[in-house]
């Protein structure tokens, strides 16, 4: 077999490995979820009349217009948590060192890891999308083509991210100090330009909401789903997201390649 297919053929099975992991031990997927289902109903059903009236709406229906686009950046956030905690477990528990020792493409153990956190990502997305919906949410103004761009930006999205955390859990002593180092990823979110435009917020503060990576990448998709002007947000979202990608790449190869701990 060429080299590419045989690391087509690993990859493939290292994630089926990480599939089957997560179907066996769901609970950590679906705690993670909680957190942005959560603030998708605390803010709407709770603060969502308060907060349309301050970025200028009618009523909650325009709230969360708003804020679902934030919602779905922090489930990737949330989602890529788990991605640490699993790799972080696969160090220390000895199974890397062992893949080290067997007859398999190298790259195979990350690009499983990272490909099964990428559709693990993107399904909690739709379920969050979901309630997102059932709870009013429409993107009537997009067009077909915006909706496939929305698309392909939240597997970029996924992607960096899924990269970073990767290199988070191979660089951490154990489960608990992955998920604690991963936690900016949740964090960030809350932030940026998710519940509140990044005008309103204090002088200040405004740089911190405005110069990361996920608030570009909500304008983009606020506007790709409801059909308003995207501006330069969208190069930026795509700067930030193959910036990310390359640096968690080469950490996580350069920690992987190192001699075991």
């Amino acid at each position: 077999m060429s080299s590419l297919s045989l690391a087509v053929r690993d990859s493939a099975t290292m994630l089926r490995r990480n599939l089957l992991h997560a179907r066996r031990y769901p609970s950590l997927t679906l705690n993670l979820l909680l957190t942005p289902v959560m603030l998708l109903l605390l803010f709407v059903y709770i603060f969502g009349d308060t907060m349309s009236a301050g970025i200028g709406g009618g009523d909650r229906s325009d709230y969360i217009a708003y804020i679902v686009p934030g919602i779905l950046l922090m489930t990737i956030g949330s989602t890529v948590v788990g991605t640490a905690v699993s790799v972080s477990g696969d160090m220390t528990e000895g199974i890397i060192a062992r893949f080290r020792t067997m007859a398999i493409h190298r790259g195979s153990v990350l690009f499983g890891h990272v490909a099964g956190s990428v559709l693990q990502a993107i399904t909690s997305v739709v379920l969050v999308g979901a309630v997102g919906v059932a709870m009013g949410f429409r993107s009537t103004d997009a067009t077909v083509l915006e909706w496939l761009a929305a698309f392909g930006l939240l597997a970029l999205v996924s992607l960096a991210f899924t990269w970073i955390a990767v290199g988070m859990g191979m660089g951490s002593p154990n489960a608990e100090a992955a998920s604690n180092n991963a936690m900016p990823l949740i964090l960030l979110p809350l932030i940026s330009s998710a519940f509140t435009p990044v005008e309103s917020m204090p002088g200040w503060f405004q740089p911190i909401a405005e110069y990361q990576p996920f608030t570009p990448a909500i304008e983009t998709l606020r506007g790709l789903l409801l059909g308003a002007e995207i501006g330069n947000s969208g190069w930026i979202t795509i700067a930030w997201c193959l910036g990310l990608t390359v640096l968690g790449y080469r950490w996580s190869k350069a920690q992987f390649d190192r001699d075991p701990r």
